[in-house]
């Protein structure tokens, strides 16, 4: 997984990132977006637009968001 998006996320749904994703990789959850692991390919053109911040590396997830590495992937699983 690429980028990670996190709590800031939740309620704001924005959707700044999901325009300019060019793989169509950020689908709406019930409370957030989430960034499909097998479809993104690490462009990072969604980080920089989000108006909460809530989007990482996911290196860079900050230690109090690790948990949100684990919930984008199950979103997208079965």
């Amino acid at each position: 997984m690429a980028f990670v998006i996190t709590s800031p996320c939740i309620g704001e749904k924005a959707a700044d990132c999901v325009e300019v994703c060019p793989v169509d990789a950020i689908h709406e959850g019930e409370e957030q977006y989430f960034i499909d692991p097998d479809t993104c390919i690490d462009c990072g053109a969604c980080e920089p637009v989000c108006p909460v911040e809530a989007i990482f590396e996911e290196e860079m997830v900050p230690e109090d968001e690790k948990e949100f590495i684990q919930k984008n992937a199950e979103f997208f699983k079965g």
